[in-house]
């Protein structure tokens, strides 16, 4: 599976079949929501196996290529980044 994520979108879902799904996005991370790995803010939530896996922008790049062969989705909030830096 690969996942296309476009940059000037704030959030994307890429599923099994490539397709990107703006419409049934869940919802939006907040600071609340914090990465599995680091404790970070997340920007990437990940389903596998119906269960919810949360990345900073860091570590959801670090482990996208072994989690793309078994992901369910990949939502990617991360260009949010970009806008936070422009404001």
């Amino acid at each position: 599976m690969q996942f296309s994520l476009e940059e000037e979108n704030m959030s994307q879902i890429a599923t099994e079949n490539g397709a990107t799904d703006h419409q049934s996005a869940p919802h939006q991370l907040t600071a609340a929501d914090r990465c599995d790995a680091c404790g970070a803010q997340a920007y990437i939530r990940v389903v596998v196996k119906n269960s919810e896996l949360l990345f900073c922008a860091h570590h959801g790049r670090k482990h996208q290529e072994k989690l793309a062969s078994i992901a369910e989705s990949w939502h990617d909030e991360s260009s949010r980044l970009l806008e936070d830096q422009r404001s």
